[in-house]
């Protein structure tokens, strides 16, 4: 058990860690929002890992075989929809900042995403990344963690790979949260929303030329 332990958190922080688009998004939302919300958007991107994790446990190259053929155009959706993101938190800090100062103040948290749409936007988004689910499987054969059916050792694999997925994203909420509160300006929200959705849509963009 231990061997599928420190293999499933290698998987799970090998797969988070890495800063894209995501992490980006997630860290930003945190920033205008709240840690909860923040949170909940960090275990939605946990959750798409594990759920990777145990398709590529249960099925291993099959599903790499399976999923190849479909990378290009779930790339091009992947992209689309942090595109969209970025460009409608844009205009939303864009239309906050051009408000009065006392009314930007008393609308500051209007129309805030719940922690429940939080966490299906962010499983969702994660969803759309085919490559999650190629790089489980290549790591499962490449290891034989999943050659036979040993189904406690691909329930540690899994769990493992969840749990270091969600303690990295939870990380980078929390740094949300934190940089939330040092920029509380309306000039500090602007900055700060726009650098992000400049950020959110280059990563989108090289997604693309990645494809």
């Amino acid at each position: 058990m231990t061997g599928h332990l420190v293999a499933g958190l290698a998987a799970g922080y090998g797969i988070a860690v890495p800063v894209g688009a995501v992490a980006t998004y997630l860290v930003a939302l945190t920033a205008r929002t709240s840690l909860r919300v923040g949170a909940s958007a960090a275990l939605g991107v946990a959750t798409a890992d594990g759920l990777y994790a145990l398709v590529a446990t249960v099925a291993g190259a099959a599903a790499a075989r399976v999923v190849t053929p479909a990378v290009g155009p779930l790339r091009l959706l992947s992209a689309a929809v942090l595109v969209f993101l970025a460009v409608r938190a844009a205009r939303a800090a864009v239309a906050r900042y051009r408000r009065d100062p006392g009314e930007a103040a008393a609308l500051r948290a209007e129309h805030p995403p719940t922690p429940a749409r939080a966490y299906v936007t962010f499983l969702g988004i994660t969803l759309l990344n085919p490559m999650t689910v190629v790089y489980f499987a290549a790591l499962v054969v490449g290891t034989g963690t999943g050659a036979e059916p040993d189904r406690l050792g691909q329930a540690v694999f899994t769990g493992a790979a969840f749990a270091a997925s969600a303690s990295w994203q939870l990380l980078l909420a929390g740094g949300g949260a934190l940089l939330g509160r040092a920029l509380t300006g309306r000039r500090g929200r602007l900055v700060t929303a726009l650098t992000s959705s400049a950020v959110t849509t280059a990563l989108a963009a090289h997604l693309l030329v990645g494809a």
